[in-house]
């Protein structure tokens, strides 16, 4: 599945805060080694080595897409670096302090087993923070899934898009945290979004949630599905006198190996 970084980063700022709120419950004072798993683009990773210039921060993506634009951001840090892997082989070393995964756990199978990994390997006092998204049953995913396994699309779109085990709730993290020996935090936060423009959900969804979709189907059958999918966006979420709101709910939890 090809990702497209521009549409990603077109609701920047949105897609940026959780971001923030996620790393300000990271307490690291002087952090050597700082990892960014799901990078994306960088831009995001980039905020770290400026927060820690001491440190040796490194962003991992799969995406060849997203690395490409990540490249901008070594020039202005040079204690930034990026790489491409599949984030289910990396493991911590003795050498990794810090450990941050943003909007990027949900596309890994599994990933509460990996999380428990990744702890269980984490030298003590290091941290580790991850952020999810929690919108699963919101309108904008389940009128996707309800069309996707429609008699029109169904034989075309069957598995595509996980549901059940995409993500955990809040005490999963947490529990998961607190049995590895970790000190741990973990909240949501629903950002009622106000976006601008006409269907604008849509064009958010463009970015991340419905490429699974658009990747299974050719390029004729894309549009077909997407004029479908936008004429019930449209009625789930309205535009009113001020733009439309988006309801956007997310899940965040954060560990402090104990020593």
């Amino acid at each position: 599945m090809k990702w497209d970084p521009a549409k990603y980063v077109q609701f920047g700022d949105y897609r940026d805060r959780p971001y923030f709120d996620l790393t300000a419950r990271v307490h690291a004072d002087s952090p050597r080694h700082v990892v960014d798993l799901g990078c994306g683009p960088g831009n995001l990773t980039a905020t770290l080595a400026e927060r820690w210039p001491g440190a040796l921060v490194m962003g991992l993506d799969s995406s060849a897409e997203m690395l490409a634009q990540s490249a901008v951001h070594t020039g202005q840090f040079p204690n930034l670096s990026f790489g491409r892997a599949d984030i289910t082989d990396w493991m911590p070393t003795e050498k990794t302090d810090v450990v941050v995964t943003n909007a990027a756990l949900q596309w890994v199978p599994g990933h509460r087993d990996l999380l428990a990994r990744w702890l269980a390997a984490l030298r003590p006092g290091a941290w580790f923070a991850l952020q999810v998204p929690g919108n699963f049953n919101s309108p904008s995913h389940t009128l996707m899934r309800g069309l996707a396994e429609s008699g029109a699309w169904g034989g075309r779109l069957a598995g595509v898009l996980r549901h059940d085990d995409v993500v955990g709730e809040p005490d999963d993290y947490l529990n998961i945290m607190l049995d590895a020996g970790c000190d741990a935090d973990a909240w949501e936060t629903t950002y009622f979004q106000l976006l601008p423009g006409g269907n604008p959900v849509l064009e958010w969804v463009r970015g991340a949630g419905l490429r699974p979709v658009l990747a299974a189907l050719s390029a004729a059958d894309a549009r077909d599905f997407e004029a479908e999918y936008a004429a019930r966006l449209a009625k789930a979420y309205p535009a009113g006198p001020h733009g439309t709101v988006f309801p956007f709910r997310r899940i965040f939890a954060v560990a402090r190996k104990r020593e």
